[in-house]
């Protein structure tokens, strides 16, 4: 089994900055990729930024002011959010592809952080 525990969302003013962080624990052999999606009220579960090693991808409405990164030692993924704007106002979750150490494959979520940005 594995788990993963996210931290630091928040409140904060447009124009600001937040860095929550996802800690992966439990039974891993392997964790790759490790990502961040959101989910605004009404609307889908949205991809934000992953991380595939050192390979990132970002939404194209975060690019630029969103930076992923990742502690391999820790299995903790960030997200480092600058310059963030009301509409960034959602549930962060955090995701990871899983290697057990029974060598079985899962994908697993967090239980979700919120981040409101105010105007």
């Amino acid at each position: 089994q594995v788990q993963l525990v996210e931290s630091g969302g928040g409140l904060v003013q447009a124009g600001g900055s937040l860095r929550p962080s996802c800690a992966a624990s439990g039974s891993i052999f392997s964790i790759n990729p490790m990502g961040w999606y959101r989910q605004a009220p009404g609307n889908q579960r949205e991809m934000v930024a992953t991380i595939f090693s050192s390979s990132t991808n970002y939404a194209d409405s975060v690019k630029g002011r969103f930076t992923v990164s990742r502690d391999n030692a820790k299995n903790t993924v960030y997200l480092q959010m600058n310059s963030l704007k009301p509409e960034d106002t959602a549930v962060y979750y955090c995701s990871a592809e899983a290697v057990t150490t029974q060598f079985r494959v899962y994908i697993y979520w967090g239980q979700g952080t919120q981040v409101t940005v105010s105007s």
